[in-house]
């Protein structure tokens, strides 16, 4: 994907078992979690293009989340401070070759950034 572009949108919930049932009915959606990521299944939306995670609600994630493709998240985290914003997550590694973070905008959205590829077995 290219810079700017939407990857993908994580939904907070506090069962995943019962949120799984849930979109699956209503959306037909396909949910599995990948190997290595047994806490995080992976839903796809029958379009085959978009997607996101169930991830674990806690209270700093309560609402989605939507994660936007950059180039470098270092680069993106300082111009986030010069235009206002705040950093509410920073950089963390989610494998060898890709990484996340979120901010939050000045109006207090929070939107997730991310960098690189995750291959999924």
């Amino acid at each position: 994907m290219a810079h700017g572009d939407i990857t993908h949108i994580d939904i907070p919930v506090s069962d995943i078992d019962r949120a799984k049932d849930f979109y699956g009915r209503l959306f037909g959606w396909q949910i599995a979690a990948p190997p290595g990521f047994e806490d995080y299944p992976m839903w796809q939306a029958p379009n085959k293009i978009s997607g996101g995670g169930l991830a674990p609600r806690d209270e700093t994630f309560t609402q989605p989340r939507s994660y936007v493709e950059v180039d470098s998240i270092d680069a993106v985290l300082e111009q986030v401070v010069a235009a206002g914003g705040t950093v509410s997550m920073p950089k963390q590694q989610i494998s060898e070759t890709s990484w996340w973070a979120a901010v939050t905008d000045p109006d207090g959205n929070d939107i997730g950034l991310y960098e690189g590829v995750t291959e999924m077995p």
